[in-house]
């Protein structure tokens, strides 16, 4: 069987222009500088947000980036044929605004803005003869702006996401580093937006196996697992977690009662989300240098508890505290060195130049 042929290439779908529309177009060739000047200094200031750039940003880049639209567009009107690279410099131009932090909003604005400003102009020079021409033009440009508003925008959004995946890559690592102890504590959190005691607080959490298992509901669920967390703790914290728990860092302005309670709330509420085997513990933090001794300590507990048979829930210190410290003492006894094997008899060594001899 015959596979089918590919679809047909947008940009080479347009269909050529007649002398009219072409010769309507070129005599507003000479007017692009002036009509990127007024573009940039007039049409967009009324787009939010706009106002605010820099002046090299709106009289260099984005003007750069009409012309090259105004020209692009003229030259698509002599030759209808798209060639690649044709909107390079507008995807350029959208991950730049998309890191800058521009709301997509205004970027596509812009450009549907330039469109108008340039059916205006067409608009303008044609005559009454021209109606067909000006007709046929719009048409074009109208398709034109389609292709080009798909491009930015896909840029942008790609361009956005990664900028979001390095930001939480970046999250992850400091908030792994306090915890761990591997990154100067200050630093991290200063970072992190986090000042004065708090309290460590570590997640056991039951995980499902199975083939309906996916990496979109994996994420769906620590996304979850997030949102009952800062609802519990009543305020918005710093986490590191995954599907099976991890560590949440709550700035802790209550007294030990009131963490208790934020607890044993956590528990009952993830309980609800992720199945009856949830274990949690918490402990304090009074500076930032003691974040990873917490951590630690927290995990701990969690693990001892369920090494000894406890029930799943809220585990404290005292529930666990003889356990902890003969767990802690084995950990801190000396290992011994291995005891030598037995040497095996040594064997005189006869040089070869000297067989043993045999009896005659």
């Amino acid at each position: 069987m015959l596979s089918e042929p590919p679809p047909p290439d947008p940009r080479t779908t347009y269909p050529a222009l007649s002398p009219a529309a072409q010769a309507l177009a070129t005599r507003c060739e000479s007017r692009v500088n002036e009509l990127a000047r007024s573009m940039t200094r007039d049409a967009f200031e009324r787009l939010p947000g706009y106002s605010e750039l820099p002046a090299d940003v709106k009289d260099v880049e984005i003007a750069a980036t009409v012309r090259n639209g105004l020209r692009l567009f003229l030259r698509r009107v002599r030759d209808p044929q798209g060639h690649a690279g044709d909107h390079s410099l507008f995807r350029e131009r959208a991950a730049q605004r998309a890191e800058e932090g521009m709301p997509l909003h205004t970027l596509l604005r812009s450009h549907s803005t330039a469109v108008y400003v340039l059916w205006q102009t067409l608009r303008d020079e044609a005559t009454d003869e021209e109606a067909g021409a000006l007709i046929e033009l719009v048409d074009f440009l109208l398709r034109g702006h389609e292709a080009v508003i798909g491009a930015v925008a896909e840029t942008y959004l790609i361009e956005q996401a990664t900028l979001a995946a390095e930001r939480r890559e970046h999250h992850r690592a400091l908030v792994r580093g306090l915890l761990e102890g591997s990154v100067p504590p200050l630093r991290a959190f200063e970072e992190l937006g986090l000042q004065g005691p708090c309290l460590v607080v570590h997640l056991l959490l039951p995980r499902e196996e199975g083939p309906t298992t996916t990496a979109v509901a994996d994420r769906r669920l620590v996304r979850r697992v997030q949102a009952v967390v800062d609802r519990s703790m009543g305020t918005e914290t710093v986490s590191l977690l995954a599907v099976d728990g991890g560590h949440a860092i709550v700035p802790r302005q209550t007294d030990d009662e009131d963490d208790v309670r934020a607890c044993e709330e956590l528990c009952t509420s993830l309980r609800q989300v992720c199945g009856d085997d949830v274990r949690v513990a918490a402990v304090a933090a009074a500076t930032a240098q003691d974040v990873p001794t917490a951590a630690r300590t927290a995990a701990d507990i969690v693990h001892i508890a369920r090494a000894c048979g406890r029930a799943p829930g809220f585990h404290l210190m005292d529930d666990v505290l003889l356990e902890y410290h003969l767990s802690a003492r084995r950990e801190q006894r000396p290992h011994r060195r291995p005891p030598r094997p037995p040497r095996e008899p040594t064997r005189p060594h006869r040089h070869p130049a000297h067989p043993p001899r045999t009896p005659a």
